[in-house]
């Protein structure tokens, strides 16, 4: 039998007080799960509230906490399911476990739960129900009609009380919401530069609406990726997460769609990417919120939480207009910076062409070309190279370059005029698309058209058949650039330091302008190039 129950005004007392002072509904919740066991002198009390579809999840315990947000169960399913769809208590005053609507759970069947109070939570008769609390008890419960009126009616007081909870605390965050909103958008406004306003995004989103990880990829169209460019978390793992296609991701259904997603758990949502990153990074739900502008997507932006939870309606709204306005501050940003660069081109022309020149007075001093024809398609290489760079700040970023790109431009240019019809070359470039300023863009595209060329020229003369690779690898900012082909050995006495090629020499001189080492070597029969400088942070 259990303890003499708590009269109605301490219980209701007690209940208030843990309204007033809770800072959180699973607080609250956790407070009410034991001010009830205590009250009714049950041995334990379970607390289950309503999921979409009428399904039910464990949210309070003063059993089985760890399995809170975990127990979930399906429309109509178990004891406390069937109480949910009927809205009437169930009083169960001995052998539970032989009851028709029992089901075991792995976990629960320790509890003592011989007799069960299975209560419906309404704040009152004919509302749908809100949740169910379970009450457990060793032994038999006569529960006599006085003691069913009293656990009934007192589960009508718990059910008040939520609501109450829920009300205030959805008007204090609509409030706050509205205010984080205003700040959000009134910092983003203020800035004209594309890294600061997603920095900012990011930053103030999850500051002001206390997510825990807020991230912002940009939509790369040409490679239809979306680019991780901004994110809060400390995390470097978190930092350096790939880029993701947009159909493989839920983030490119919120584009595709052109609404936000919910997962309310991406540690165990199936479409997921990354479901180690955030079982240690402690996520559980998130929202992917699209940054479009006039219909067009230019990213995404994701914001998750530590906890399992929903995203309330004008929670969402916010974040839609927020990332309406973060779209707009983006293109005006890049709206900025193509005007800056229209300024600023001329500056960059000049530069290239005494670049130009500089190659052209290197090579008038190499008397190596048996022709002017030649000389001529030499300097005309270079000079594409330099243009290739141009091209793809025309596309992508315009201040910045992927290394990858550059490489396959390159290849995509040369392989066509440099191989000659009788050999068979397999070309291939892999790695990342790490990202250079204009000016280190523009040495690296110089110092891979050198080596492509010393890898079809030199490496091919004699071997008819074989491979040409280039690989990128960026560490941390430390840059490796690999140029490799399987053809002809280099001579048993080569020495790098020694050489007279031009080609050579230019890539050394760049090298060390890009502040960085250049070698040449055979490894496993494969003559092989790298250049090794690190990445320069800004322009």
């Amino acid at each position: 039998m259990p303890d003499a129950p708590w009269p109605l005004d301490r219980f209701v007392e007690r209940l208030l007080e843990a309204q007033r002072t809770s800072d959180s509904e699973d607080n609250l919740l956790n407070e009410i799960a034991h001010t009830m066991r205590e009250a009714s002198g049950a041995a334990t009390c379970d607390i289950l509230l309503r999921e979409p579809g009428d399904g039910l999840v464990l949210r309070a315990s003063t059993e089985s906490p760890d399995l809170n947000y975990r127990l979930r169960l399906g429309r109509g399913v178990g004891i406390t399911g069937k109480v949910m769809v009927s809205g009437k208590p169930l009083f169960i005053p001995e052998k539970a476990r032989e009851h028709s609507a029992y089901v075991h759970y792995v976990g629960l069947d320790d509890h003592d739960g011989d007799a069960v109070a299975a209560l419906p939570l309404q704040p009152s008769r004919g509302r749908p129900a809100e949740g169910v609390v379970m009450l457990c008890q060793p032994g038999a419960w006569k529960f006599t009609p006085t003691e069913k009126a009293m656990l009934e009616n007192r589960s009508h007081v718990v059910a008040g009380v939520l609501l109450g909870y829920q009300a205030v605390h959805q008007m204090g965050a609509r409030a706050n919401r509205l205010g984080a909103l205003s700040e959000v958008t009134r910092t983003l406004s203020a800035s004209p530069y594309l890294e600061e306003i997603l920095q900012l995004l990011v930053n103030l989103t999850a500051q002001q609406f206390n997510y825990t990880v807020c991230t912002v990829r940009l939509l790369d169209d040409r490679r239809g990726e979306l680019v991780l460019r901004a994110t809060q978390s400390p995390a470097k793992a978190y930092q350096k997460k790939r880029a993701i296609k947009l159909g493989e991701s839920i983030a490119g259904r919120a584009i595709a769609e052109n609404r936000p997603i919910v997962v309310r758990d991406v540690q165990i949502e199936e479409d997921y990417i990354g479901h180690d990153l955030a079982v240690e990074q402690g996520l559980k739900s998130m929202v992917c919120v699209p940054l479009t502008i006039q219909d067009r997507a230019v990213g995404v932006m994701s914001c998750y939480t530590s906890e399992v939870r929903d995203f309330e309606e004008d929670e969402l709204e916010a974040l839609e207009t927020l990332a309406k306005q973060a779209a707009v501050s983006i293109e005006h940003a890049k709206l900025q910076v193509r005007d800056t660069l229209m300024q600023e081109m001329h500056h960059r022309v000049k530069n290239n062409l005494q670049q130009v020149a500089s190659l052209i007075r290197l090579q008038m001093r190499h008397s190596e070309y048996k022709s002017l024809e030649e000389a001529l398609n030499d300097i005309l290489a270079r000079i594409l190279a330099i243009a290739s760079v141009h091209d793809l700040l025309s596309r992508e970023d315009l201040d910045h370059v992927g290394i990858r790109s550059i490489a396959e431009s390159l290849v995509q240019t040369q392989q066509s005029s440099l191989v000659l019809p009788d050999r068979k070359i397999n070309w291939q470039v892999r790695g990342e698309d790490a990202r250079l300023n204009m000016t280190q863009a523009t040495q690296l595209a110089l110092v891979l058209n050198e080596l492509i060329l010393n890898a079809v020229e030199h490496g091919f003369k004699k071997t008819e058949e074989g491979e040409i690779h280039v690989n990128v690898e960026d560490r941390d900012g430390e840059v490796s650039i690999w140029v490799s082909n399987s053809g002809d050995q280099l001579p048993e006495d080569f020495d790098l330091t020694r050489t007279d090629s031009l080609g050579l020499n230019i890539v050394s001189s760049l090298a060390r302008a890009l502040g960085g080492k250049f070698t040449m070597r055979t490894v496993l029969g494969w003559t092989v190039c790298e250049v090794r400088f690190t990445k320069a942070s800004e322009e």
